[in-house]
């Protein structure tokens, strides 16, 4: 069993929280925490930008990385979201099993 986060920032915590809630529903992430304002600067269209954006963080299996990013990509305001998968090294044995049970399809 291999578990992932996946890191998305999105623009603002409304969003967050409406793509964080529809992946746990959907079975596609075990937990989704919403984190607060951040500062984001980022290059796009050949300028730098700065934005208020809200980060989100899901926790899955890494074999369902494909289908919830498909999901958020759906469900996201940007033309081009942040959706990076991090593989978890390691961690609470108990946790990690659960989040494979709550993702199973």
């Amino acid at each position: 069993m291999s578990v992932v986060i996946l890191y998305v920032t999105c623009a603002n915590a409304e969003q967050a929280a409406t793509i964080g809630r529809t992946l746990v529903t959907e079975r596609l992430a075990a937990c989704a925490n919403v984190l607060g304002q951040t500062r984001s600067f980022y290059w796009w269209e050949g300028q730098v930008q700065e934005d208020r954006e809200a980060a989100l963080i899901l926790k899955t299996r890494a074999e369902q990385v494909d289908a919830a990013t498909a999901r958020i990509k759906a469900l996201h305001s940007y033309t081009v979201p942040c959706v990076v998968a991090v593989p978890i090294a390691g961690g609470n044995p108990d946790f990690l099993a659960w989040i494979a049970r709550e993702t199973s399809t």
